[in-house]
């Protein structure tokens, strides 16, 4: 009768071998998944330990020892959603979900109506958050909610240009006007902002001056108007160059006291020619490098290879609203399945260890793509047929011996 048992065991295996492919094969699309396979040992009866084996000692069937995760990489494809998160390398996203501390490697994120980022099951992804654009340090449910980011009021403006060499030195004499294009040489504008996030027009003018060396003075006004006391308009100095047209000495001041009538903080701001050059050529801007901003409203998001979450303003600018962090284990196949793509600690995974990606051996991070499951289908679906052959071979052997059984009932 032992056949019997042998070949049930055998059926039993087969039967979890087959359906830890069907659920294999069910999980093929589902992101981040990772395959299981069934792994068997040989059964035999006990024996007294230092005793010599049975001559042609013979086993009584199969055990599944056990059903083992493949941590194997899925493939990387690309969407559309600038919150889908793909993890290239080891490491899992840590979750709260229903108060809980789960693990998983699913990507697909979005933004619940409280602003915190999450997955499909509700899940909050757990992070480094930042408060005023800079990281905290600490680890909690990352949230995005600086949708309005408040405005700089310029302090520091650079201007490259090139003043040409040949123009004509404004006779000695000649009062500066900015609405009198004889009395200056050339002229650029640029937008500046007060500390409410107005724009203001700031247009700086040059006048070369006649002399054994090239110099220009340099006047300024705001929004295209004069005033007494140096308010919205006034001199910023002189330019001077070398014969060889690079800037000589002081390349940069201050134009201070510009006040606005919007009842913004009175503006100081530090001018810099640094990189200018008066060479024969037409008199022109290179660059501009303007540290002020106006108000910006959140428009869109982006995380980089570190897992920094970037919020995109519409004025241009980005601030760290967070950083994502990653969670590894010693044993991450010992972790429990716990559903919904989320797995759980267990003694056997050994404690969490969390890092920035990229460090102690934790993966890097996509943005705009999810990890694929790591199911081969052309695979699974061979083991399929192995199995299929075992289970009906097992089946066989019970058929065989039951015939035995019943000529021995019949002699």
């Amino acid at each position: 009768m032992s056949t019997f048992q042998t070949a049930l065991s055998g059926l039993q295996a087969a039967s979890t071998d087959l359906q830890v492919m069907g659920n294999n094969i069910s999980n093929a699309n589902t992101v981040g998944f990772k395959e299981s396979n069934a792994q068997f040992a040989d059964a035999y009866a006990s024996a007294i330990a230092g005793t010599a084996p049975a001559a042609g000692q013979i086993g009584i069937g199969t055990t599944v020892q056990t059903v083992a995760q493949q941590f194997s990489q899925g493939n990387i494809q690309t969407t559309s959603n600038p919150l889908d998160v793909a993890i290239n390398g080891t490491g899992f996203f840590q979750f709260n979900y229903n108060g809980a501390t789960v693990y998983g490697r699913n990507g697909q994120f979005q933004i619940d109506q409280n602003g915190h980022i999450v997955d499909a099951a509700g899940g909050k992804l757990i992070g480094t958050p930042a408060v005023s654009g800079a990281l905290t340090g600490g680890a909690g449910p990352l949230r995005v909610t600086a949708t309005i980011l408040a405005p700089q009021a310029t302090s520091g403006l650079s201007i490259g240009l090139n003043l040409d060499a040949g123009a004509t030195p404004i006779a000695s004499g000649t009062a500066f006007n900015i609405n009198d294009p004889t009395s200056y040489n050339y002229s650029t504008s640029t937008t500046v902002y007060d500390s409410l996030g107005a724009s203001h027009l700031l247009t700086s003018y040059y006048q070369l001056t006649s002399g054994a060396t090239p110099t220009w003075n340099v006047y300024y006004s705001a929004n295209g108007t004069t005033a007494s006391g140096g308010t919205t308009s006034g001199s910023f100095g002189t330019l001077p160059f070398t014969s060889a047209g690079a800037v000589s000495g002081t390349v940069s001041g201050t134009i201070a006291g510009l006040n606005w009538a919007d009842g913004a903080s009175s503006s100081t701001i530090a001018l810099n020619f640094a990189g200018s050059t008066n060479y024969s050529a037409p008199s022109a801007v290179s660059s501009i490098t303007d540290n002020g901003y106006g108000v910006g409203q959140l428009s869109n998001l982006s995380i980089n290879p570190g897992g920094v979450v970037y919020g995109v303003y519409s004025n241009g600018q980005s601030s760290i609203l967070g950083q994502i962090t990653l969670t590894n284990f010693a044993a991450p196949q010992n972790l429990q399945r716990v559903g919904n793509n989320y797995y759980a600690a267990t003694y056997q995974s050994g404690q969490p260890l969390t890092g920035q990606p990229s460090s102690n051996g934790l993966g890097t991070l996509q943005a705009s793509a999810v990890e694929q499951s790591n199911v081969n289908l052309s695979t699974q679906l061979v083991d399929l047929i192995v199995a299929q052959q075992a289970y009906q071979a097992n089946a066989q052997t019970i058929k065989t011996q039951n015939q035995v059984v019943q000529t021995l009932l019949t002699l």
